[in-house]
C-alpha cells in the first residue's frame, strides 16, 4: 500500500491543516457567484501541490474518516482536475464520497456538467470513525464503508489514469481529520504517486521579459495566472515562467476565495503563485482588495454602515498583511466608475453605487487605499478600470475623481487600464491612450495595461495582433508606463471561453492559441520589444 498523506505535501491545501492524527478539515463553504452575485457554485480545494495517482488497471483507495462531531465529510477524488475560468468552475470527471447524516454518499461528475451526473445515498447508521475504500475500474466503483459494500457505474470518470485528492466539510461542524490514506493496484494493474511538480521554469534568455529588461527603460511583461493549470499543465507553467516578468493571481486573491467565511481565510492557491513568482523572479501584481463583485455572501449580506466598513478594512488588512513584502503592487480599488449613464448626472460622479459606495460614499477609496497603504507601505497601490483607455464621459469622470483623490491626500500610486477589447467598439488609437497615459502623469501616477485581451474572428489576428502591440509601444515610450500585462496568455484558460458548454469553447484573445501555438499577436509584441531596445 502506498501511503498518501504522511510524508507528502498536505500543508498547502485550503481548509487542510497537517497534524499528528492526520490532515485537519475544516469547513469553508467556499463558492463562486455570478457577476449580479447570485447562485454560489460550490468550489471545494483540490490538493494541488500534494500527491496525485497515476495508475493503469484497477486500483483500491483505502481512507479514515475522523469526526469529533456530526460534520458531513467529504472525499474527493479527481479524474481530471477542475478549471476556474474568470469566477466560473468547469467541473470534469471525478467523484466525491461523503459521509453525511450518518450515511454514505456518492456524487459523480462526468465533465458535461457542474452539478453530479449520478447521486446516490445508501445505507444508515455510520458513527464517527468512519473506514471508506474505494475500488476503481473502468466500469464500475465499488465501495466499502464499515464493511457496507456497494457498487455503482465509473462511466470510465477515471479513464486519464490519475488521481488528484481534495476534501471538505459540511459546514454544521468543526470539521474532520482524514487520518490515513493509502492506495494499492489490484490484480495486473499497477500505480506510483507522483508528487507535485517544482515551481522552478528552466529559461533562455530570449523571451519577452528578457527583451524588456534590457530596454533603455525596463517595463515588466505580465499576465494573470491560475494555480490550478500551473501545477497540472506543463506547457501552461513553462511558458509563463519563460515569456513573463509578473503575474496576476487571475482568481485567487478575490474575496469569495480567500475570505470564503467571515475571518476563515484560505491562501493556499494564492500562496502557491507567490511561491511560482519568487521561484522565477516575477513580481507579483495583487488583484483584488476591494470589489463589487467576486464576493462571498456573507460580505454582501445587509449590515450597517459602520459594518460594512470594518468589514472592508479587515479585510484589506488581513489580505495585505498575509502578502507584505511579497506583493509588489495592489489593485486596492477595481472597476469603482459605473456604466450607468445616470450616475454621471445624478450627483455620483460617475462613480458607481455598488454596497461600498452605499456605505461609505466616495470615501470608501480613500479609507481602502489608506487601510492599504498602512498593511503594507512599500507596495505600489493602483486603482484599476476598464473602457477609460478611450475619450468619453468615463474617462472624464476618473480624471475628475483622480484630482479629487490627490487632493484629499489619498495615497494612490497609479492606474491599471484593463483594455479588454472584445467587440469592434471596444478597440482604442493607441495615441488616444497615449493621451491617457500622458494625463496621469501630469498628476504624478503611474500607469500600466493591465488585462488586455483582443477577442477576433479567426481572420483577424492580424488586429489583434496590431491592438496588443500598439498599446504596448505606448507603454514602452511614455516614462510613467510600469508594466504591460494580457488577462491570461493562452486561447485554453481564457476568459473568452464560451463557457455555456461542457467542456467550454476556447475563445481567441489571447497571444497563444489553444494549443500553445503562438499567433501573431505574440510575434507582434516581439517586434515592439526589439525596435525599442535599438
Amino acid at each position: 500500500m502506498e501511503d498518501l498523506l504522511n510524508g507528502r505535501d498536505w500543508a498547502h491545501f485550503a481548509g487542510g491543516k497537517p497534524t499528528h492524527a492526520g490532515v485537519r478539515v475544516t469547513p469553508l463553504d467556499r463558492r463562486i457567484t455570478r457577476q449580479d452575485g447570485t447562485g454560489g457554485q460550490p468550489n471545494p480545494p483540490v490538493n494541488l501541490r500534494g500527491p496525485h495517482m497515476v495508475f493503469r488497471g484497477d486500483v483500491r483507495i483505502e481512507a479514515g474518516l475522523r469526526r469529533t462531531d456530526d460534520t458531513d465529510a467529504y472525499l474527493h477524488l479527481y479524474g481530471e482536475t477542475p478549471v476556474i475560468y474568470d469566477e466560473w468552475r468547469y467541473e470534469r470527471r471525478g467523484v466525491r464520497i461523503g459521509v453525511v447524516g450518518g450515511r454514505l454518499r456518492i456524487d459523480r461528475w462526468d465533465g458535461d456538467s457542474d452539478r453530479p451526473a449520478m447521486t446516490r445515498t445508501f445505507g444508515s447508521g455510520l458513527g464517527r470513525v468512519v473506514r471508506l475504500a474505494v475500488e476503481v475500474s473502468a466500469d464500475r466503483l465499488v465501495l466499502e464503508a464499515d464493511g457496507r459494500v456497494v457498487t455503482v457505474p465509473a462511466r470510465d470518470v477515471f479513464g486519464s489514469g490519475r488521481i488528484w485528492f481534495g476534501a471538505d466539510a459540511g459546514v454544521r461542524g468543526k470539521g474532520w481529520t482524514l487520518s490515513d490514506l493509502h492506495a494499492r493496484s489490484l490484480g495486473r494493474g499497477r500505480m506510483s504517486v507522483v508528487d507535485a511538480p517544482g515551481l522552478r521554469v528552466p529559461r533562455s534568455s530570449d523571451a519577452m521579459r528578457d527583451l524588456a529588461a534590457v530596454l533603455p527603460r525596463p517595463i515588466h511583461m505580465g499576465t494573470a495566472l491560475a494555480a490550478g493549470p500551473l501545477l497540472t499543465d506543463s506547457a501552461y507553467r513553462r511558458t509563463a515562467g519563460e515569456e513573463f516578468s509578473m503575474l496576476t493571481p487571475e482568481n485567487d486573491f478575490k474575496p469569495q476565495f480567500v475570505q470564503p467565511r467571515r475571518g476563515v481565510f484560505t491562501f493556499a492557491e494564492g500562496d502557491t503563485l507567490v511561491d511560482f513568482a519568487e521561484a522565477n523572479r516575477m513580481k507579483v501584481h495583487g488583484h483584488t482588495l476591494v470589489w463589487f463583485e467576486a464576493l462571498p455572501a456573507w460580505m454582501r449580506a445587509e449590515m450597517t454602515h459602520e459594518q460594512r466598513r470594518r468589514v472592508m478594512v479587515e479585510h484589506i488588512r488581513a489580505v495585505a498583511g498575509h502578502f507584505r513584502g511579497k506583493v509588489a503592487e495592489w489593485d486596492v480599488v477595481n472597476e469603482p466608475m459605473s456604466d450607468e449613464d445616470e450616475d454621471y448626472s445624478n450627483g455620483n460622479r460617475g462613480v458607481r453605487p455598488q454596497l461600498w459606495f452605499e456605505a461609505m460614499g466616495e470615501q470608501y477609496i480613500d479609507i481602502a487605499f489608506h487601510a492599504a497603504r498602512e498593511a503594507d507601505p512599500h507596495a505600489v497601490l493602483y486603482l484599476n478600470e476598464y473602457g477609460v483607455e478611450e475619450d468619453g464621459p468615463r474617462w472624464d469622470a476618473l480624471y475628475a475623481l483622480l484630482i479629487r483623490l490627490k487632493e484629499r491626500g489619498v495615497p494612490i500610486d497609479g492606474v491599471g487600464f484593463q483594455d479588454h477589447e472584445y467587440a469592434v467598439g471596444d478597440r482604442t488609437d493607441p495615441e488616444v491612450f497615449r493621451r491617457k497615459v500622458r494625463a496621469l502623469a501630469g498628476l504624478g501616477l503611474k500607469a500600466r495595461v493591465s488585462e488586455a485581451d483582443v477577442l477576433v474572428d479567426e481572420d483577424e489576428e492580424d488586429v489583434q495582433a496590431r491592438q496588443l502591440a500598439g498599446k504596448l509601444a505606448v507603454c514602452g515610450e511614455e516614462p510613467n508606463c510600469t508594466s504591460f500585462s494580457t488577462w491570461g496568455f493562452t486561447d485554453k484558460y481564457g476568459s473568452t471561453a464560451d463557457l455555456r458548454h461542457y467542456p467550454p469553447s476556447p475563445g481567441n484573445a489571447l497571444p497563444w492559441d489553444a494549443a500553445y501555438e503562438a499567433k501573431p499577436a505574440y510575434w507582434a509584441l516581439r517586434d515592439v520589444l526589439d525596435d525599442a531596445r535599438r
